[in-house]
């Protein structure tokens, strides 16, 4: 019978290639369980959870109430986008059988995955449980009767449930990518505008709930040790300092974005690697061609390594800056002697709150035709969602200064909240400069893109020259950006009025934290502008291997090379945010140090030889990391470019479509060797600032000196964050800019698909893979899971 269809030409192979990678669909326990509760008992529930989360937040304070309101009211807008996106078409069957393949491969891998780090992350919480039942505590917590035990306790119990929140985050990416890439591209069939839309609504799911997770989790956390701990009464604890019994969810969420990150950027890249190198350099075959045995596994590689990881990311980035701001704001009102302090602690609850609902109005700014079916010319994609997220920014500044002037207004400084309003206003520029600078050198419509594709048509060797060069020249912009916004926002916080009590100005930190805010404000429209990348991306690959018509994926290929901009431009906006945010958790872990010290820890010298040795070490970590993480990922692509020749040599049918490709070998030997190499560079990652800071407290107490640990870890936390913040900008566009080349070639230019040039910039393209989608992001990452396991273990350096 299969004989038959492919002498009528009709290649009735190609609807039995895909088979199922498991013999059932994997739906995680916590979700079975909810599955089988009847529908009545699960709305009481609900009732139940929800009267007990606002009865708390009630008893804490009105803004947490109103934090919880719009949080819910988001969660209800993505269970809308996620039935309207749900309810379109999934296309003919051949489409449905490659989107299920892919679904079932990534869900599988996911799976064993998180079940890899939920083991880790329990081995670390009970090594953070011994840690902090033997350690010391300060004098504060000693008054407010907040013993080691209690102390310990609250600590694990905040990294867990923050490691459970960054991995429902993950998971919420991958299961809205895997069930969306088909309806855009059955969509991709009628109008390039509905599919934009599809994939703007699906990623505007995961975005809303990965960002109202995120400052749900926060304000629970703390609402609930508001309440249990009885702070502000007599004998208890300072509202001032709860925002450092916060950090252990930072540290959680850091750990499994992490692992997330490297585990699914080896996945991805590896996958993407082996790919291209032997189908389309070596045999010739386009990009997600059926007969490529590598091709499923690089297309479940999108939605494990960029949805379910950027989810994780974007998670664990708003996370540690709302706790770093909410630890400044208590600091700055306690020095200023403020007498309602909660304002300056919970602002940043409220602005990520916000980001919901204006990032809300510009996802839902973004429609389709207006007649179903009518045929439209194909917009330039980048230019609407451009305009959703002017949309977006114009209503975060309106939003930041009714934030500000509602929450930070005090009589002692009448006018501070408009300083911090501009502070919030420097934050949104650099936001926007970020995403700017990252689109100039990332998108084939500029110059620096094309100038590199000119480079390819002299070959190879060029193309990765000329590649290189453009990502290290592409650091100077942002580090500007950066510096400019740093000092401008601290230099308005500073002169804001507010002054502690021997008259010395207080705010220039705080000023810098609600830049922060400022930046990060628009988080969940950005993410939903990175999320659409994977989905359009893997679009394409179901168009293509369900051989539909050139003008289906015409439409695919734009969005595509969009989806590789908006990528980027979410991973240099990730990076702005982490410098910001790695700079507050740096002035957070000295304020912490001082305070188990009980001296004074305001300057690190760098002139002191173990201290520059640390700097040194953080540096080095910067480097020994990525080159890990790359690494990792061409020995994995090895493997699947030894395996994708094997096929190709022992079935000579598979190029005429008499034989079919082993999708699931290449798929088995991705998952295994990224779970087995992600762990090398993660452990680095975590144990080398805890053995660097005990080995130096040794050594200070054998000379002499008793803040040598502390000291050491804090510059090598400092050297750390900038040379991590210049790698990973250089890796994120060098890698964009190579694919984008690539991309722009294969419109037809110098030469088009299949010439000398093209296979000059896929070289380069796969140079930088692992650049942007594994070591960059993994860097975003473990800049601030550094500031923030430095800011956990502070304790132990002394």
């Amino acid at each position: 019978m299969m004989d038959d269809d492919l002498e009528d030409g009709n290649l009735g192979l190609r609807t039995r290639t895909f088979p199922s990678m498991r013999s059932k669909t994997y739906v995680p326990l916590v979700f079975r369980i909810l599955m089988g509760i009847n529908v009545r008992v699960l709305f009481v529930l609900l009732l139940l959870c929800f009267g007990a989360i606002f009865y708390i937040g009630a008893s804490t304070s009105p803004i947490i109430v109103f934090v919880f309101s719009l949080c819910i009211a988001s969660f209800l807008l993505s269970i809308y986008l996620t039935k309207w996106v749900l309810s379109k078409d999934e296309g003919p069957p051949e489409m449905v059988q490659i989107s299920e393949a892919i679904r079932d491969g990534a869900e599988g891998f996911f799976r064993t995955q998180y079940g890899t780090i939920s083991k880790m992350a329990l081995f670390l919480s009970v090594v953070i449980l011994c840690i902090y039942l033997f350690r010391s505590t300060t004098p504060q917590q000693e008054a407010s009767g907040l013993g080691r035990a209690t102390s310990a306790y609250i600590t694990v119990a905040s990294f867990l449930l923050g490691a459970i929140c960054s991995g429902v985050a993950g998971y919420v990416g991958m299961w809205v990518s895997v069930r969306a890439n088909v309806r855009v591209s059955s969509a991709a069939r009628r109008s390039a505008r509905e599919a934009l839309q599809i994939a703007v609504r699906a990623g505007g799911f995961s975005a809303l709930v990965v960002v109202g997770m995120a400052v749900m989790g926060v304000a629970i956390l703390y609402s609930t040790f508001y309440v249990f701990l009885g702070v502000d009464t007599p004998g208890s604890m300072k509202v001032t300092d709860l925002p450092l019994l916060l950090v252990g969810y930072g540290f959680g969420a850091s750990f499994v974005a992490l692992f997330a990150q490297l585990g699914g950027g080896i996945y991805t890249k590896a996958a993407d690697v082996g790919a291209d190198l032997v189908g389309k350099i070596e045999q010739g075959i386009p990009e997600d061609d059926p007969r490529n045995p590598a091709v499923i596994a690089d297309l479940v590689g999108d939605n494990v390594g960029d949805c379910a990881a950027r989810g994780a990311d974007l998670f664990e980035s708003i996370a540690a800056e709302i706790i770093s701001a909410m630890i400044l704001g208590g600091t700055m009102a306690r020095r200023c002697k403020i007498e309602d302090p909660s304002g300056f602690i919970l602002f940043p609850l409220v602005v990520h709150s916000f980001d919901l609902v204006i990032s809300s109005v510009g996802i839902l700014s973004i429609r389709g035709t207006r007649e179903p079916g009518a045929k439209s010319p194909i917009e330039d994609p980048m230019a609407i969602l451009q305009k959703g997220y002017s949309i977006t920014i114009f209503l975060a500044i309106i939003t930041f200064g009714a934030s500000t002037r509602w929450l930070l207004y005090t009589e002692q400084a009448p006018s501070a909240w408009l300083n911090f309003a501009l502070c919030g206003l420097v934050g949104i520029i650099t936001a926007y400069a970020f995403v700017w600078i990252t689109q100039y050198y990332t998108d084939y419509k500029h110059e620096p893109v094309r100038t590199l594709a000119l480079s390819s048509s002299t070959g190879h060797g060029t193309n990765i020259i000329a590649g290189i060069s453009l990502g290290l020249e592409s650091t100077a912009l942002p580090v500007l950006v950066i510096s400019v916004s740093i000092i401008s926002a601290f230099w308005l916080g500073r002169t804001s009025g507010l002054v502690d009590e021997t008259g010395n100005p207080t705010g220039g930190l705080f000023g810098t934290a609600v830049a922060t805010m400022g930046m990060l404000s628009t988080a969940a429209y950005v993410l939903t502008m990175d999320m659409f990348g994977p989905i359009a991306d893997n679009a394409g690959g179901i168009v293509e291997m369900s051989q539909q018509p050139e003008s289906v994926r015409e439409i695919t290929d734009i969005l595509d090379a969009v989806g590789n901009t908006t990528k980027a431009t979410t991973k240099g906006f990730a990076i702005g945010s982490a410098a910001l945010a790695s700079f507050l958790l740096f002035s957070a872990y000295m304020d912490e140090v001082a305070a188990f010290a009980q001296v004074s820890f305001e300057q690190v010298d760098i002139a002191i030889p173990e201290v520059f040795v640390g700097g040194l070490l953080g540096s080095m970590l910067i480097f020994l990391f990525s080159a890990w993480a790359c690494a990792a990922v061409g020995r994995t692509a090895q493997e699947v470019v030894n395996e994708v020749r094997r096929q190709f040599i022992e079935r000579p049918g598979i190029m005429d479509y008499s034989e079919k490709p082993d999708y699931g070998r290449c798929v088995a030997i991705v998952a295994s060797a990224s779970l087995r190499e992600m762990i090398k560079p993660g452990a680095l990652a975590i144990f080398t600032p805890i053995v660097v800071g005990f080995v130096f407290k040794l050594l200070g107490r054998l000379t002499g000196h008793p803040l040598l640990g502390a000291k050491v870890v804090a510059s090598m936390l400092m050297f750390a964050t900038v040379s991590g913040i210049l790698m990973a900008l250089f890796l994120n566009t060098a890698g964009g800019a190579w694919d984008n080349a690539k991309k722009y070639i294969e419109t037809g230019a110098l030469g088009g698909k299949g010439s000398d040039c093209h296979k000059a910039a896929i070289t380069g393209d796969t140079v930088g893979d692992p650049f942007k989608d594994t070591a960059g992001p993994s860097l975003h990452v473990l800049i601030k899971m550094l500031a923030t396991i430095t800011l956990v273990m502070a304790p132990i350096f002394l």
